[in-house]
Formats: structure tokens, sequence, C-alpha cells
């Protein structure tokens, strides 16, 4: 099989979508599978792009057996609505010779992972005049949280896009994404349930198991072995409600053997990082590096998980995976009925999106009763284990991509909902 990635977010080495793809490459490769991807060079979540990289011309490497060919792009310093559609629709034009230059190799399937959307009219058109097949992969969906979140607005606009997002989704072959609850939203966009295939984020529980000894990042960052660490690792972005996360670590400021530590980059790091000023119970970590990350993980006697209410519903975050290997509870700024609320019950304790006094609660619950964590810890490691197992995951879209090329329906339709 001939695989075309195709996609602005390709960077083994951050978390979220750039490690996922990263990831799939790599194993697809591993089981004889030709892969190429089209991308950008790596610049999340910083809005920079990366030493040794370039924003200006094409480049190609080898990375563990695929071509990747990277494009250039502009990047704003800025970021604001109209400045990233500008950056997106920059990659989906200087794209497309990089995507031409593919013609000879044919590929079987060209695979695009939404966001961005902007990629998907130059990867249809390149897979019909292939004669391949298209598949769209949603992460998340960006125009629904554009609006949500305010970076785009107005009813006619919104109108406008959601059309010419429908029309779009209506001509790939297949259609996956990250959850239940997500592929509900792909159908009532318009999508038959014969196209919809379940893509769960996946983890690598083998490498991600929870710690028999202190994290090494105790002693690193002279945490005391009795203390209990709330920790919270990942993108520090606009969808993420970091603030929640400040307001909880001043209500708890008090409590002597609670600490706090906020790992990750992005636009939302130095906002947070000045509501925190002041605060001794607070430490913060850069982005670590991903050979790291059980070490990471297990430093947490709790992962805190906040989301912004008017975003809660759009996505499934990428990083829950990891949390749960890590066999830890979780905190998470989730209503009872969405699927992350359904999922954070089993495995550590929900509350209401943006209400800081609940989540302080929730965190207090857990730091105070270490039998509960140990036990809601042990419930999450095994929902990893049933339900987010790389090798498991990856093995069925492997055999969803075989039969989306011979076009038989697909068998991981619905089958990684949570219970």
């Amino acid at each position: 099989m001939k695989l075309l990635v195709y996609g602005i977010n390709f960077a083994p080495e951050l978390t979220g979508i750039g490690k996922y793809t990263g990831e799939m490459v790599a194993w697809l490769v591993a089981q004889g599978h030709e892969v190429r991807v089209v991308t950008a060079p790596p610049y999340y979540p910083d809005w920079a792009v990366w030493p040794g990289y370039s924003a200006s011309r094409y480049a190609t490497e080898t990375w563990h057996g695929a071509t990747v060919i990277r494009t250039p792009l502009w990047v704003p310093r800025k970021v604001t609505g109209a400045r990233r559609l500008l950056h997106l629709a920059s990659f989906a034009l200087t794209s497309i010779p990089a995507l031409l230059a593919q013609w000879r190799w044919k590929p079987d399937v060209v695979w695009v992972t939404e966001p961005p959307l902007f990629c998907s009219p130059a990867a249809l058109a390149f897979a019909r005049l292939r004669a391949a097949k298209a598949w769209l992969h949603i992460q998340d969906y960006e125009v629904d949280a554009a609006f949500e979140l305010g970076l785009l607005k107005g009813a006619r606009l919104r109108s406008l896009v959601a059309a010419v997002e429908r029309g779009l989704m209506r001509r790939f072959d297949r259609i996956s994404t990250i959850s239940l609850r997500m592929m509900e939203r792909a159908s009532t966009k318009g999508t038959e349930d014969a196209r919809l295939v379940s893509l769960p984020n996946w983890a690598d529980v083998s490498a991600i198991q929870p710690l028999r000894a202190d994290s090494p990042y105790r002693a690193e960052l002279g945490i005391a072995s009795d203390a209990v660490v709330a920790l919270y690792s990942g993108n520090m972005g606009a969808k993420q409600g970091l603030e929640l996360l400040a307001e909880t670590a001043l209500m708890l400021r008090d409590q002597p053997k609670l600490e706090f530590v906020f790992c990750g980059n992005g636009a939302g790091r130095a906002d947070l990082m000045k509501r925190c000023e002041g605060l001794e119970n607070v430490r913060f970590l850069d982005l670590q590096p991903v050979d790291r990350l059980g070490d990471l993980l297990g430093l947490a006697d709790i992962h805190l998980l906040p989301q912004r209410a008017d975003a809660a519903d759009l996505v499934m975050p990428s990083k829950l995976t990891g949390m749960l290997s890590s066999g830890r509870p979780v905190v998470a700024g989730a209503r009872a009925e969405t699927e992350l609320g359904k999922v954070t019950a089993q495995c550590g304790i929900a509350v209401p999106p943006d209400d800081a006094k609940a989540f302080a609660g929730a965190v207090m619950t857990l730091a105070s009763q270490p039998d509960l964590r140990r036990d809601l810890g042990a419930r999450a490691r095994s929902y990893a284990e049933e339900r987010f197992d790389r090798n498991a995951v990856l093995a069925q879209f492997e055999r969803d991509l075989e039969a989306c090329i011979t076009q038989v329906e697909p068998q991981g339709r619905r089958s990684q909902a949570p219970s």
C-alpha cells in the first residue's frame, strides 16, 4: 500500500497531532507500506519555525523510512483569527507543488488531517485525478471551534463556512475521527455511517507505565517525595482554559504538601505565568523531550485537564491517553454527559468546565485520599490498556485503509466508543 499523508502538523518530537501522525507513519512503514508526507516545517507551539528548518524553501528528508517533504509557509508572530487563516492558506498554496510532485508515485490513499481543512480541496482534486482514495481525519472541528471560541464571528459567515465544510466532507471516501461524540457530529454534517471510521488517539502503553519509584523530576524540581503533585502537561493555547489552573493554584496555595507543575509551551503560557506570579506552590517546565514523557507523566499524583465550556464538547483531548496510561487519576473540566466526562468519571473526577471552585475541590478530594488516588489510577491504566493500545488501534486502522482501497465497509466503525 502507498499512503500519502498531507497536512500541516508533522513534528514527531511534539505531543498532540504531530506526534500521532508521526507514530502512525513510523508504524505503517514498519509493516512494509510505502509512506510519503507533505507537510510544513515544525513551528508549534511557539509560532516560530524550529532551528534547522526554513519557512521559505522546500526541503526533503527521510524519517523512519518515510519520505518527508516540507514546504514553505507564513508563520505570524502574533496570532489572530485573520492571521491564522492566512497562515493556513499559505501552506495550502505552497504545498500544492509538493503534492503534484507525487503524481508519478501514484498513492493508493491520500490522507489529510483537519486541522487544517484548507488542505482538503487540493487533496480531493489530487486523489480524484490519480484514482486514489481520499481520507479525511478530523482531530479537531476547527470550523466549529473557531466560531465557539470567537476567532470567527457572524451568523452569515458561519452558515457559509459550514456549507463549504459539508460540501468537502461529502466528497471523501472515508472520514475518521477520535471519539464517539465527534463521529456523531460528522453524521450531523452529512457523513453517512458507511464512510465513518473510528480512529482514537492511542498511547504506547508499554512506554508509558505507572512508575514504581519516584519520578526523577521530583529531585530535579526539588519536590519532596511525600508531596502531592498536580500536573498539567500539554499545549498552552486558547481552548485549554488555562486560567482555571491559576485560579485553582491560588485557592489551594495554603495546602503545605500540594505542588502544582505546569509543563508546556504556547500562546497562553505568558498569561498563565503572570497569573501565577507570587504563588510558591507552582512550578513551570518547558516542553520536555518525548523520551522523558513516561517520567514526566509519572511525576503526577493527579493529572489536570481543564477545558473551556465553549469548546469542551468539540474535542477529545489527545493528552488524555498518556495521562491514563501513566496510571494516575484525572481531574477534568467536562460536563457529565459528554464523552470526556464519562471517561473521566471512571478514572478520576469530572467537574463543570470553567468552575474553578469545583475544580479545586476535586483536586483536594484526591490530594487528601491516597487510597482513592490509587484506585482511580488503576482504573485509568486498565482503561488505557483496553481502549488505547497503539498496536491494536493502528492494526485496525491498517485494515480500514485496506478496506477503503478495495471499497469494503470499514470494520473499525464505532468500535472504540467508550462504554
